[in-house]
């Protein structure tokens, strides 16, 4: 019987095929490993959540606001630099900073989102271009 035809990889811009059942090749597999656990998977459990409340304690204003001269309660408390399941950046306190959800939400959606592929999807562009050329 014949198998399945191979997909490509989910991944923006990859030129991977992956066989049926899978989203991301080998090279984008770990990098996505944490998208489908639970938050308490992740290490967002009653230890983060008290650790949470004390930081937002400390610092009950949003950063980003605070920048552009608004004053905004924070509600979150975000890792500055993506842990992406790393136990030791995920409680160092060095690297949180508390925002409010908006600001959070953006930072998520532009700066977080899979930061490692857009220097390495650059490299790429201009080497196609050169060889283009």
């Amino acid at each position: 019987m014949p198998r399945r035809p191979r997909t490509p990889c989910k991944q923006n811009g990859c030129p991977n095929l992956v066989t049926y059942g899978n989203k991301y090749c080998d090279d984008h597999k770990t990098n996505h490993a944490l998208d489908a656990k639970t938050t308490k998977a992740k290490g967002y459990n009653s230890r983060w959540n008290k650790a949470r409340i004390r930081y937002l304690k400390l610092n009950p204003l949003c950063v980003y606001c605070q920048r552009e001269g608004r004053l905004t309660k924070a509600t979150v408390v975000d890792h500055i630099t993506p842990h992406r399941g790393d136990q030791e950046l995920f409680w160092n306190q060095s690297n949180w900073q508390a925002l409010c959800k908006s600001c959070h939400d953006r930072k998520t959606k532009t700066t977080d989102l899979y930061v490692e592929y857009t220097y390495r999807f650059l490299i790429c562009s201009l080497y196609f271009y050169i060889l283009e050329f």
